[in-house]
């Protein structure tokens, strides 16, 4: 409750100073933006964002569908409920590993950077 509370209060805070330095302002944030987001640079890092996330994206769904199977046929079985929670862990790593595997495929291939790997 006190989350919600403090987030309402920053949403509040945030309104009445935005409202206060005025729409003027508003377009000039504005406008920064766009002349940095329309950059070289910029739209060359978002064309292979792009192009990994159409490349890879039709990996993602197989690779988590077969890390759920693995976790509800654990929880399925007549094992104790240690060994189910060691074997559901043991399959999230793997599904985790796994979607790893898919993103260094993505970056070896030159579809995205490979700077935003996930350490193990």
């Amino acid at each position: 409750m006190k989350g919600k509370v403090l987030f309402v209060a920053g949403l509040a805070t945030g309104y009445v100073l935005g409202t206060r330095a005025g729409r003027k302002r508003y377009e000039q944030i504005k406008s920064g933006w766009e002349k940095i987001w329309n950059t070289e640079p910029v739209q060359k890092q978002v064309a292979k964002v792009e192009g990994f996330a159409k490349a890879r994206v039709s990996e993602v769904p197989k690779v988590l569908a077969s890390g759920a199977k693995k976790v509800v046929t654990t929880l399925a079985s007549d094992a104790t409920p240690g060994e189910k929670l060691d074997s559901t862990i043991s399959a999230a790593k793997t599904t985790a590993d796994e979607l790893d595997d898919v993103s260094e495929r993505g970056a070896a291939s030159g579809d995205a950077s490979s700077s935003t790997k996930r350490t193990k």
